[in-house]
């Protein structure tokens, strides 16, 4: 079975999508049509902006969103997916190039998640870190150990796994993890501590939006991140898509239930080759590539 995956935030870079911009017009028609929705050209800072600009939560999230659905847009008949799932953001592109949301009600979506996160990051401060080299269940009893706001926020691949919380909690979790034996404990360049409760005030603001939007039945089942199991069901996606913001990404469980499920063939659609890369590592008999 073929399965389409979707990356997330930190993917991105400088001149993402300006070859389909280029060379399919349907997909120039499309890329204009999301200036107008977004109310600044985001294409100009997708093509010719600075790694600066890109870094921007506000850019970053519709600029991954919409190379990866343009992508997926530009295969045409080409593109006959059997399942699919992406990495927090990336379900969002994952629904829109499966067919559960229009692609403009996605953009909006996905900007109104950018902007909610935004604010949340600003009412407090807050960060996460990347634990290398320990069992998730390692990781999990000593985060329960510690007082302050600190969760497991991305199963990435077995022995990694990303922590999110307040700069406190994270400090003191880097610490008691490394002599807990991890053999990297990285803060990340992020701006604020996703998929953790401080994320909250975001979750609020971005529920009545998903509520308020019509969702479809997908054409094929997708794997989200807060069960990593399949659904078409558009009002348990709608459900799943809420408490994604405050629920750490279930990545690694996701790849071994498609593995389960007959996963042969998996291709990465958008910036970069993380998912190629976590994929092989999950799941090694499972063919992977990319088109970016």
């Amino acid at each position: 079975m073929k399965a389409y995956v979707f990356p997330g935030q930190g993917a991105q870079f400088v001149g993402m999508g300006k070859s389909i911009y280029e060379n399919y017009p349907e997909i120039k028609v499309m890329f204009e049509k999301a200036n107008e929705i977004l109310g600044f050209r985001i294409t100009d800072l997708m093509f010719e902006g600075t790694d600066e600009d890109l870094r921007q939560t506000k850019v970053t999230q519709p600029a991954i969103f919409l190379h990866s659905v343009l992508l997926a847009k530009s295969l045409g008949d080409d593109f006959k997916p059997e399942m699919v799932a992406g990495h927090s953001l990336g379900e969002f592109s994952a629904l829109v190039a499966a067919g559960a949301l229009s692609f403009e009600n996605g953009l909006k979506l996905v900007y109104r998640r950018a902007l909610a996160m935004q604010k949340a990051c600003e009412i407090e401060p807050s960060t996460m870190a990347a634990i290398l080299g320990l069992e998730d269940s390692v990781v999990e009893k000593v985060l329960d150990s510690i007082s302050e706001v600190v969760v497991a926020a991305n199963y990435n691949s077995p022995g990694q796994l990303v922590i999110s919380g307040s700069i406190e909690g994270i400090n003191i979790a880097c610490e008691k993890l490394k002599e807990a034996g991890a053999k990297r404990a990285l803060p990340l360049k992020v701006g604020g501590a996703f998929h953790s409760p401080l994320m909250n005030p975001a979750k609020e603001e971005l529920a009545e939006a998903i509520n308020s939007t019509h969702f479809n039945k997908p054409i094929c089942p997708i794997y989200q991140n807060v069960t990593a199991k399949p659904t078409n069901d558009p009002e348990k996606i709608k459900t799943n898509l809420i408490a994604q913001l405050t629920s750490p990404v279930k990545w690694t469980q996701i790849v071994q239930n498609m593995a389960a499920d007959g996963l042969s063939q998996c291709v990465e659609l958008g910036p970069g080759s993380v998912l190629q890369g976590l994929v092989k590592k999950i799941a090694p008999q499972v063919e992977v590539s990319g088109i970016q």
